[in-house]
């Protein structure tokens, strides 16, 4: 049976006093979400997307991966929705959400936002989530060669995340089923990372075999080069291996209670 194994690590940064970024790791499940909206509470909206897809998926392991993700993100949404409704200043609040889910045979991509998700396979690295971005808008039209976007001023503008807006589609999620191999590595990270690092570097420090090691040597290089954002990474390598049970791992905004809109009543069913 194919699962995660893997570590995690996350830092507010050095300019931040806070950190917005939601993060969870475990065998069969690993996501990052990254806040949006500052004062409109994005680890509010990190915390409760984490939390609620985490738990969907807990409860629901060895149904489809992609049927997972779509219920749970949909489940997330009305969260965000009923914080929204609770206390209005929230008004606004989103995240990004970037989560690979397994059923010990199948592994599916959900990704709404900028956060992003990589495969190393020891060799060469693929970035496997697409940034929904303006400025990845006008890249894919042409109008912006690839290589200036690292520069642009409006590279962090983001322009489909997760939020309470009960008109949100599902469609706006995409889902990309992978085919799981034993031995290939993954990168789940923010935004605080890939702003600072280029891909080169992310490839050769995930050559370090441990990915405890990896994942806080990345987020060591984010701080090194600014820590201008939050910054969080999930390395994990596919194994093979019997059935574990196990909860997982809480990072960042996530790991504090009080940032999750009524977690009791989060809907799992």
């Amino acid at each position: 049976m194919l699962r995660f194994s893997g570590a995690g690590v996350t830092d507010a940064g050095l300019v931040r006093d806070h950190n917005e970024d939601s993060a969870f790791m475990s065998p069969y499940v690993a996501l990052v979400a990254d806040g949006v909206g500052g004062a409109a509470a994005g680890e509010v909206a990190s915390a409760t997307a984490a939390f609620t897809v985490a738990s969907h998926a807990l409860a629901h392991f060895g149904q489809d991966p992609a049927t997972i993700v779509v219920e749970a993100v949909h489940a997330a949404r009305l969260s965000l929705h009923q914080g929204v409704q609770g206390v209005p200043t929230r008004a606004g609040m989103a995240t990004t959400l970037t989560v690979l889910a397994g059923d010990g045979e199948k592994l599916v991509l959900g990704h709404i936002g900028d956060s992003r998700a990589y495969l190393f396979d020891g060799s060469r690295l693929c970035r496997i989530s697409r940034d929904h971005t303006y400025v990845q808008t006008l890249v894919d039209a042409g109008q912006l060669p690839a290589e200036a976007v690292p520069r642009h001023p409006w590279r962090n503008v983001v322009v489909r995340s997760l939020h309470g807006d009960p008109a949100m589609v599902i469609e706006e999620i995409d889902l990309i089923e992978l085919v799981g191999r034993v031995g290939d590595r993954y990168l789940v990270c923010t935004d605080g990372l890939t702003d600072l690092i280029d891909e080169d570097r992310i490839a050769e420090v995930l050559l370090i075999k441990d990915p405890h090691s990896a994942a806080a040597r990345l987020v060591e290089d984010a701080l090194v080069a600014g820590g201008t954002d939050n910054v969080t990474c999930l390395v994990f390598d596919i194994i093979d291996g019997p059935q574990v049970v196990g909860d997982g791992m809480l990072l960042g905004a996530v790991h504090d209670v009080g940032n999750i809109v009524d977690p009791a009543a989060v809907r799992i069913a």
